[in-house]
C-alpha cells in the first residue's frame, strides 16, 4: 500500500490551515505592528471594519532591515482615490520611523468585496488563511474552508498573462539603474514563484508561503523548469537588479507559466479593474 505523504499547511481534515498570529510577531517589530494598528482607527474611524497582518512579520520569519510591514484593510464602504492616498502616506510615515522595516505595503478593500462570491477564491482566501486579524471583526468567521484545489489555483494565480505586459510597460519606464530594477525583480519573481507553485498545489496537496520550499514543490512536477524557479525564488529573497533577469521573467518563464497554467487550471475570472 502506498504511504501517504503529509504535506505541510494543511489540518487533520485536509483545509489550508490559517498561518501566522500575533503571538509569532518577532520582538523587534512589534513596536511597528503597535504604531500601525494605532494610526488606522485615526486616518479612517468608524469607517475601519477591520485590519490584518500578513506576510513573514506574522509568520515570524520577518528578517530586520529587510523585511517589510504587510497589511490588508477593510472597510466598511468601498475605498476612494483619497483613502488610497491616506495608506500610502500612513505606509510612508511608519517606515521612516523604524529601521527594522524596509517598506510597508498596505492592501485597502471594502468588506463587501472582500466577501463578495466573485473574490469567494481569491481575496477571501487570502483572509481566511494568509492573514492575520489585529483589529476589528475577523471576516473569516463569513467565509468558508478551503482546500488546495484547482479552483483555487486558477482564482488566486490564473491571471499571469493579464499580468506580463504590465509588467513589461513597468520595466520599460523604470530608470536604468540597479537600484531601480532590484524591487521589480524581487516583485515578479516572488509572482512566479507563487504562480509556479499553485500551478502543482493540487498535486503536491499542501500549502507553503516559504519561496523555497514552493520552488521544490513545483520542481518534482516540472524538473525541466526547476532551476528557473530556484533562481527566482533565491532573488525573491535576495533581488539584484539585473536587466536580464527581467527580460527572463517577461520573455521566458513568465509566458510558459501562463500557458502551462491556462491548460492545467484555466484562467481567472476577470475583475472589475481589469
Amino acid at each position: 500500500m502506498a504511504e501517504t505523504i503529509r504535506r505541510p499547511g494543511l489540518d487533520d481534515q485536509g483545509f489550508i490551515a490559517r498561518e501566522g498570529s500575533l503571538a509569532r510577531v518577532p520582538a523587534a517589530f512589534r513596536p511597528v505592528v503597535a504604531a500601525a494598528r494605532d494610526r488606522l482607527p485615526e486616518v479612517f474611524g468608524t469607517r475601519l471594519h477591520s485590519a490584518y497582518l500578513y506576510g513573514s512579520v506574522p509568520r515570524g520569519t520577518a528578517r530586520v532591515g529587510r523585511s517589510d510591514l504587510d497589511l490588508l484593510v477593510a472597510l466598511r464602504d468601498e475605498p476612494a482615490g483619497a483613502d488610497r492616498d491616506a495608506v500610502r502616506a500612513l505606509g510612508e510615515a511608519v517606515d521612516a520611523r523604524f529601521p527594522q522595516i524596509d517598506g510597508v505595503g498596505i492592501l485597502l478593500y471594502g468588506r463587501d468585496r472582500l466577501l463578495s462570491e466573485l473574490e469567494r477564491y481569491d481575496l477571501a482566501w487570502f483572509v481566511a488563511c494568509l492573514c492575520t486579524p489585529l483589529l476589528g471583526e475577523d471576516l473569516a468567521e463569513y467565509l468558508p474552508r478551503y482546500r488546495p484545489d484547482s479552483l483555487l489555483a486558477r482564482e488566486t494565480n490564473g491571471d499571469l498573462a493579464r499580468w506580463l505586459p504590465r509588467w513589461r510597460e513597468r520595466i520599460a519606464g523604470a530608470d536604468a539603474t540597479e537600484e531601480a530594477r532590484r524591487p521589480l525583480v524581487r516583485f515578479m519573481s516572488r509572482h512566479l514563484v507563487r504562480t509556479g507553485f499553485t500551478l502543482v498545489m493540487p498535486r503536491w496537496n499542501g500549502w507553503t508561503s516559504d519561496l523555497r520550499e514552493m520552488a521544490e514543490a513545483f520542481a518534482a512536477f516540472y524538473p525541466e523548469r526547476a532551476a528557473q524557479l530556484r533562481t527566482a525564488a533565491r532573488y525573491g529573497y535576495e533581488p539584484v537588479g539585473d536587466a536580464d533577469v527581467l527580460r527572463a521573467d517577461v520573455d521566458d518563464l513568465g509566458p510558459w507559466l501562463a500557458v502551462e497554467y491556462a491548460r492545467v487550471h484555466g484562467v481567472k475570472n476577470p475583475r472589475p479593474e481589469d
